[in-house]
């Protein structure tokens, strides 16, 4: 399969996928294992494993990693290519038009999407939770997480929780079947990507590449440091640029990744456009390839060693100890932030019970559903 098909079916998943990265698990599992069955259940397993543990988007890395399983390398930059693209001009027009959009319809927006995202994310724990967690066992171990989470939130208690989960899984979720010898497969770590990650971050910090020197090795840094996903890198990057910009900007472009589709990390295009002000659309083309591209490399050097890791006995059993504790980290977030941040009252839960059963029922189009409730956000609030 060429470029062009996995860029399309990515171009697609980029301009309906919203809800951030816990939501888009489940539409890359709806659509590329369900539907498409471009890769099985545990081709996507290890996958959604694996990513767990890399700094970077982790939803983002996932869908280069099922691009470069379907098509290899160039599969991989066209599923990054599709999926970053919508969310990229928005942002970038957000930057330069910001200020003369309708408070009133931006916030209509938002709530109606918001809605949508606490769909998504029930649907996917759904979802997964009856791929992952079909024991008693995984079960508890799903939970546990939630709770763990619920109770301390935070980047810590999440790899703590993962840590935990994988060793638990290593001891008492070994497969009983031994892996076939297709599977065993042969990778090693790619000690070239390894090099470029190194070699570009220390050239960044070395070399004076003047304004676009800067965005790049402030987002380059960001985005090989953060771990967690979107939300988590908001800090990071506020240390690295929000003194450039001001607070409120800063927070309007916050808020805008929150509401449009795909990767939250888009967030990079609006401060790339806002810190190169006479060149914004090359500022903020460079500030989204630096912050992409730490994960990507990363995914590139580890991901076969990880596929011929995770056929032996025990690294299958933690496999299946950090699916299943990924089931609770999205139970976690179905709950906070998403459904808080969402549901303010009776009718806001109706609204997303109705969509809830709509997606469920398989007979809604997601588009269909994407825009019925930006309609109601708008008509209602």
């Amino acid at each position: 399969m060429g470029f062009w098909k996995v860029f399309w079916e990515f171009l697609w998943l980029g301009c309906v996928s919203f809800g951030g990265p816990a939501a888009h698990v489940g539409y890359f599992h709806r659509r590329f294992v369900v539907r498409m069955g471009w890769l099985d259940e545990a081709a996507f397993a290890r996958l959604l494993a694996l990513t767990q543990f890399l700094p970077g988007p982790a939803s983002s890395q996932l869908g280069f990693a099922i691009g470069r399983h379907r098509s290899g390398l160039a599969g991989g930059v066209a599923a990054f290519l599709g999926f970053t693209l919508p969310s990229f001009l928005i942002m970038v027009m957000v930057a330069l038009y910001a200020t003369r959009l309708p408070d009133t319809w931006l916030n209509g927006l938002v709530t109606g999407l918001k809605w949508l995202a606490v769909v998504v994310v029930a649907d996917a724990v759904c979802t997964l939770g009856g791929k992952f967690c079909r024991g008693r066992f995984t079960r508890g171990l799903a939970l546990a997480t939630a709770l763990a989470l619920w109770l301390f939130p935070g980047i810590g208690v999440q790899l703590l929780a993962m840590v935990v989960a994988a060793l638990i899984g290593r001891r008492w979720l070994k497969p009983s079947a031994p892996p076939t010898e297709a599977d065993a497969g042969g990778g090693r770590v790619g000690w070239l990507p390894v090099g470029l990650f190194a070699a570009t971050w220390i050239l960044l910090w070395l070399v004076d590449g003047g304004v676009m020197g800067g965005l790049a090795r402030d987002f380059y840094s960001a985005g090989a440091l953060v771990f967690g996903g979107g939300h988590v890198v908001l800090p990071l990057l506020e240390g690295f640029v929000g003194g450039a910009i001001g607070q409120d900007p800063f927070l309007t472009g916050y808020a805008t990744a929150q509401a449009v589709p795909g990767p939250m990390f888009s967030l990079a295009a609006y401060l790339g456009a806002q810190l190169a002000p006479a060149t914004p659309w090359l500022g903020a083309g460079v500030a989204i390839l630096a912050i992409f591209s730490p994960g990507f490399l990363l995914v590139l050097a580890f991901s076969d060693a990880w596929r011929t890791l995770a056929t032996r006995p025990a690294m299958a059993g933690a496999v299946a100890g950090i699916n299943a504790a990924v089931v609770g980290l999205l139970l976690a977030a179905l709950y906070q932030p998403v459904f808080l941040s969402a549901v303010a009252g009776p009718r806001d839960l109706a609204l997303v019970v109705l969509g809830f059963a709509a997606l469920r029922s398989g007979r809604v189009p997601l588009l269909a559903l994407v825009m019925a409730m930006a309609i109601l956000g708008l008509v209602l609030y």
